[in-house]
């Protein structure tokens, strides 16, 4: 069943007003929303992931060196400490081996062995004392990144939230007045008010093939605002892939043959039925045969294909089109997004098709796939658990 829209007003996250469903500015600060909210979310991410500050990296930016906390100390002096170090570092030299400072000092006679010990003593303690705060404010340090890390993804959640809920206002808004221009154009090329000449048919094609354009998208916009509120709800029956593939072609015939693009199908006279949501699957194969003409030059084709393995259905779509280069090919289900994403690109769209498709797939228990080479077209692969008949009681 459809979703209806929200009609409860929103709030401004930068004034506080209150927004009407469906206005994208508020009335009072005058902000876009969509573009403040995704700055906000950008801004929250960016604070949630800095990370804490770097904990020391050595044991001497805990506590000194020995010879320095003797000097503190005043068991010996600069000039005794500077005497013992310019000995090691001529034993160093002299490929004697190395002597420690404390050894040098009691040899030097300025610096008893109990006077070391000790000195090594209180040093350890230091160091004990120096690790157990640096634990501390580390652990401090922890938890108030953990609840501002806590704090933040309930903002981006709520910012989430109020995305999605602007698509769905905006969208389910757009839906009415699209409905009243697709069914008075339909009225004028039936001659209802009267007949039109042969420019002004050509005209009202025109118009009905852009209004046929407007509401594919808005079926995008719809189907990620729900995706987005609360995730993909599915109707799942006894589906035939005849009817679904029949029913796509009566979507996409026009389009291919304004194209100059052929629709090849190929099924097995024994195809089974699938256990999937029959509109939905419907929707999938539209939108990869759609993005398969998109991408194809006049002249080339698009094939689907389809095959039983076992207790599961494959579908592929294929194409002859321009391909898709491997570094890239990730890219490709991120929703709002399109490989060519300039202002004077060719192919229009939401850029939310694929990760629609992706998704539903995925809601199906299953997973769809992408071979391409850039140049050769591409190739979408997924597949459905064949429907069982319903078991007889004895």
């Amino acid at each position: 069943m459809e979703s209806t829209a929200n009609s409860t007003p929103l709030e401004c996250p930068q004034c506080g007003a209150s927004v009407p469903p469906g206005q994208s500015y508020c009335p009072e600060c005058n902000v876009d929303l969509i573009l403040y909210t995704d700055l906000l979310f950008r801004q929250r991410l960016e604070e949630a992931l800095t990370p804490p500050p770097a904990a020391p990296s050595s044991m001497e930016e805990l506590i000194p060196r020995l010879g320095d906390s003797l000097v503190a100390q005043k068991i010996i002096t600069a000039q005794q400490l500077q005497q013992a170090l310019d000995v090691q570092a001529a034993d160093k030299s002299g490929g004697k081996s190395s002597r420690r400072v404390g050894q040098i000092l009691i040899a030097m006679g300025v610096l008893k062995s109990e006077e070391l010990d000790r000195a090594i003593a209180a040093m350890v303690v230091q160091l004990q004392t120096a690790l157990q705060t640096s634990n501390r404010r580390l652990e401090d340090r922890v938890r108030e990144r953990t609840v501002e890390l806590s704090h933040a993804l309930e903002r981006l959640s709520e910012l989430n939230q109020l995305k999605a809920d602007f698509v769905a206002n905006i969208s389910h808004e757009l839906r009415t007045p699209m409905t009243h221009i697709v069914g008075y154009i339909d009225l004028l090329a039936d001659d209802t008010f009267g007949p039109v000449s042969p420019q002004q048919r050509e005209a009202l094609e025109t118009l009905h093939r852009a209004a046929e354009r407007l509401n594919g998208l808005i079926d995008d916009l719809i189907q990620f605002s729900d995706t987005s509120r609360g995730g993909i709800t599915l109707t799942v029956q006894s589906v035939s892939l005849r009817d679904v593939i029949q029913e796509m072609l009566s979507r996409m015939m026009s389009k291919a043959q304004r194209g100059n693009v052929r629709i090849e199908i190929h099924l097995p006279s024994d195809l089974p039925p699938v256990h999937a949501d029959g509109r939905k699957i419907t929707w999938v194969i539209s939108q990869l045969v759609d993005n398969g003409i998109k991408f194809t030059p006049s002249g080339g084709k698009v094939t689907l294909r389809a095959g039983g393995v076992s207790d599961r259905v494959w579908v592929t779509v294929e194409d002859t089109g321009v391909g898709i280069p491997a570094s890239r090919m990730n890219e490709l289900f991120e929703p709002f997004h399109q490989l060519d994403g300039s202002i004077t690109r060719r192919q229009g769209g939401t850029g939310m098709g694929l990760y629609l498709c992706k998704q539903i797939v995925e809601a199906h228990g299953s997973k769809i796939t992408l071979q391409s080479k850039e140049g050769s077209g591409s190739t979408f692969l997924f597949d459905l658990p064949i429907a069982r008949p319903p078991e007889t009681k004895p």
